[in-house]
């Protein structure tokens, strides 16, 4: 397989935002594609933050820097100055919303500006898209930093049944390789690659016992004493920030598969757009009330996060008595057979008239604009249709000149 690594030198502000948190302005030095047999399989992104600004994305897990998935820091500690470069990757699920309009890095550049400018909540834009690889300070006379998990495993790599244990193996080795050549450890690629897909596939051993057994082993025949207790330390926080890693990895996965929470993102779009609510106990439901120019209703906002769906309902403020429903049935599928988005329901059961409108985010990331969309072309919908539905119901009007009345 071959690949080609290009990158574009650069200087200038970028604001990732997101409806869930503040906007994180950061300055971007350098974007990245990386090509696979011609095709980009990779873009990266090299942000300069001050150490205040490092820490605020730390401390909220931006960029989806967790504490799990982090190797230990090199070097002594971060400084007040200078700024700390971060080297990002755009997440693999979100690459071709940006390969579809960006095929060089210059274009990726511009078109990375320009939703800046233009579309602030564009999922491009959002901190969680974007993964941290390496963290630095170049200082004056050393180097601090570390690297993450996410620059050996690829995020698209973890799904709802987990991490493939080869994947998770090798992504294992390689970390602990490069910190070994990066605190400069005497490890040879005999001792490190010995019988490592037989011990860690086939027999299913933990890292952690792996790292006891085999690297440990091979480290000390190669180093001082002096030196040994040092690197035991070290490598038992490798050791530790794995075995969490393990641990969490559920929550790691959730928080991808989840669709970064939609329900908490539905509930904020609610309470930007000032718009009271409240919360069915027990479901990830909210009612709420809308009045619009032909009459007033209650709303229903329903989350399925595992199937990481929205659904929005209007409930018609009036009921269809069992002799009418025949010819309210008729009324609403001649109103849906010009609907584009959403439809009219009716329960024969009970006369209950609903209004539809639903999203699909699987793989994507649910916007404040995607809700609106769901929520104002429903509204709009119920509004627009309910004269001819209380027409058809009280004033025993025939559903086709109802419709007619409507759409004519």
């Amino acid at each position: 397989m071959n690949t080609l690594t290009k990158n574009v030198q650069l200087d200038t502000k970028l604001t990732l935002s997101d409806t869930s948190v503040s906007p994180l302005t950061v300055r971007a030095l350098n974007v990245t594609l990386i090509k696979q047999n011609r095709k980009i399989s990779e873009c990266r992104l090299t942000l300069q933050v001050s150490l205040e600004l490092y820490q605020h994305i730390e401390a909220e897990a931006l960029l989806n820097l967790k504490l799990e998935i982090r190797s230990p820091l090199y070097g002594k500690a971060f400084l007040p100055s200078p700024d700390i470069q971060i080297e990002v990757s755009l997440d693999s699920d979100l690459l071709p919303q940006l390969t579809k309009y960006a095929k060089t890095n210059t274009q990726a550049l511009a078109y990375l500006q320009r939703l800046s400018q233009e579309q602030p909540n564009h999922p491009l834009l959002s901190p969680y898209s974007w993964y941290v690889l390496k963290v630095k300070q170049q200082q004056e006379k050393d180097e601090v930093g570390y690297s993450t998990l996410w620059l050996y495993l690829k995020p698209s790599d973890i799904t709802s049944d987990g991490i493939d244990n080869k994947k998770l193996n090798e992504a294992m080795f390689d970390f602990a390789k490069d910190l070994a050549n990066t605190n400069q450890l005497n490890i040879s690629e005999k001792g490190i690659y010995k019988d490592i897909s037989d011990i860690l596939t086939s027999q299913n051993i933990e890292f952690s016992q792996f790292f006891e057994q085999h690297i440990t082993t091979e480290l000390t025949n190669n180093i001082s004493k002096i030196a040994e207790e040092a690197v035991s330390q070290a490598f038992g926080e490798i050791t530790d920030a794995f075995d969490e890693l393990s641990t969490s990895i559920s929550e790691i996965t959730e928080g991808i598969t989840t669709n970064k929470d939609i329900f908490e993102t539905t509930i904020k779009f609610f309470q930007k757009q000032n718009w009271q609510f409240e919360q069915i106990s027990d479901k990830d439901t909210l009612q709420l009330a809308f009045q619009g120019k032909n009459g007033k209703w209650d709303c229903y906002a329903k989350v399925r996060s595992e199937e990481q769906q929205l659904i929005f309902y209007s409930i018609c403020p009036i009921t269809a008595p069992s002799s009418k429903r025949g010819a309210v049935a008729e009324f609403l599928t001649r109103a849906n057979y010009g609907l584009v988005m959403g439809n009219f329901e009716l329960d024969f059961s009970d006369g209950e008239i609903r209004f539809k409108t639903s999203i699909d985010v699987e793989g994507a990331f649910l916007t404040s604009e995607l809700i609106e969309g769901v929520v104002y072309a429903n509204v709009t919908m119920m509004d627009e249709y309910l004269p001819g539905i209380i027409a058809v119901i009280e004033n025993d009007m025939l559903p086709v000149d109802a419709i007619a009345q409507l759409e004519g």
